[in-house]
């Protein structure tokens, strides 16, 4: 009986690049007319925008390794990786260099890829950028293992193993190759494209549109025509110039006005449909229509978020993937722990205002101290003879360490003095005679000043003279 299950069910496809992965999905011509590629593609302004925004902050973000600690985390600077990533990946570039061009075949391509060289000790020596155009990747026929092929400057096929290629796909349906977001919307690209073309030639011609030249009778040599009519009154050389018609000869214009085509609405509708592909606010490609003095820190925000953030994973964990030796990955249950992260705090910065008030309320909660903040802001530290490292807590803003031991010393004191109170009344008691047996002592009567004065002799009762 034959299985009704048999070819229901395929292998996994080989993975493929993003051009011939579906027809859908090829660079080339669009609706529009317009061969669409990622090399044409960048010299629209709002392409070349919307990719350097990305791929400047990302690769201007700080990255260093990290190593977890039983007390936390901390900067692992005695790693080999810590200063390729950080500082030099290779003779030839610095680490932002480095960032910026792998971030370019990620948002023009939909993959990057950089080689990796390592060491006779199998250590990370360095790491080489390469053009995604030339890179192919399959599946090894026996082993089901990756291959990736690069074909050099000289037409030469290099073959690479997994380990020896740090690849960063982007969006893709295989969760191996991703896929050019030139190639998913060459049509709005090439809208773009056609419309930047159509204002060119306008200008080009003139400013003036297009029509017909009409002759009462049979035109011998029109190309001639044709061609004298173009070199005296085409482009915009010639602007300006008034045109001579001989012979009975009319022009009529048959082009359609801009302002009925609405050209400057739809080069406008363009600028926002790249920055709506790319998720890049619009004011961060100089288009500042809708932006207000309220909303363009919300905004900046908002792209640090939903933008630079999903760059930044995808980054760090094919790097912490590919670079770190099973032994150093996190999670190990023995040996030292590393992984790659960027810092996003200085993105997340927001205005001078904001972050004084952000600073005092975690002062005044305790959770950060006066060289925490510091740090912050890049200003040298307090000494702990000044209370730099102190934390402190709201109210009376005495030490954390401190807080509900001093209501406790003062019930402590209070409780002890209510209890000796009695037995010093007690020991003064004892002490002391009882008030029977004491004695009186004989007390003076006071007398008046007036019967003092009387009492007291005078010089003439005395015989001395007065």
């Amino acid at each position: 009986m034959k299985n009704p299950f048999v070819g229901l069910f395929h292998s996994r496809d080989k993975p493929r690049n993003a051009i011939s992965a579906a027809p859908t999905f090829f660079f080339g011509s669009s609706n529009a007319g317009k061969s669409v590629n990622p090399k044409n593609a960048v010299q629209m302004s709002t392409v070349y925008a919307c990719v350097r925004v990305i791929a400047e902050t990302i690769a201007s973000l700080p990255l260093a390794v990290y190593e977890e600690t039983e007390t936390g985390s901390q900067r692992a600077t005695d790693h080999p990786l810590y200063r390729i990533l950080h500082d030099e990946p290779n003779p030839e570039m610095t680490s932002f260099v480095l960032r910026e061009v792998m971030l370019s075949h990620l948002l023009l391509w939909g993959n990057s890829y950089c080689q990796i060289i390592r060491t006779g000790k199998n250590h990370i020596a360095g790491l080489y950028p390469l053009l995604p155009d030339r890179m192919e990747v399959d599946r090894d026929s026996k082993t089901g293992a990756l291959v990736y092929t690069y074909t050099t400057t000289e037409g030469n096929a290099v073959t690479l193993k997994p380990s020896d290629v740090l690849h960063i796909p982007g969006l893709g349906f295989d969760g191996i190759m991703g896929y050019s977001p030139i190639a998913l919307e060459k049509n709005a690209i090439g809208l773009g494209i056609a419309a930047e073309e159509y204002g060119s030639t306008f200008f080009k011609n003139g400013a003036r549109p297009s029509g017909v030249l009409t002759h009462p009778n049979t035109v011998r040599d029109p190309k001639r025509l044709r061609d004298n009519w173009n070199a005296t009154y085409g482009g915009s050389s010639n602007g300006g110039k008034v045109a001579i018609l001989e012979e009975n000869m009319s022009f009529t214009p048959i082009s359609l006005p801009n302002n009925e085509a609405q050209f400057l609405e739809t080069r406008r509708f363009q600028v926002e449909e790249i920055c709506r592909i790319y998720r890049v606010p619009p004011h961060l490609v100089g288009n500042l229509d809708r932006a207000t003095f309220s909303n363009i820190e919300n905004q900046s925000i908002d792209f640090a978020v939903h933008t630079i953030r999903p760059w930044l994973v995808r980054i760090e964990q094919a790097m912490n993937r590919a670079l770190f030796a099973d032994s150093e990955k996190a999670g190990n249950p023995g040996g030292r722990r590393f992984y790659v992260q960027f810092n996003l705090d200085g993105l997340m910065r927001g205005d001078y205002k904001s972050r004084m008030e952000g600073y005092a309320i975690a002062r005044q909660n305790g959770w950060m101290s006066a060289n925490d903040i510091r740090a912050l802001e890049n200003l040298n530290p307090i000494s702990e003879e000044e209370g730099g490292s102190t934390y402190l807590v709201n109210g009376n803003m005495i030490p954390i360490n401190l807080c509900g031991v001093t209501q406790l010393i003062a019930a402590a004191a209070a409780a002890e003095a209510a209890q000796n109170a009695p037995d010093k009344q007690e020991d003064s008691s004892e002490d002391s005679p009882p008030k029977e047996n004491q004695k009186k002592s004989p007390q003076r009567r006071r007398k008046p000043k007036k019967e003092e004065q009387a009492d007291e002799p005078t010089k003439a009762d005395t015989g001395q003279p007065v």
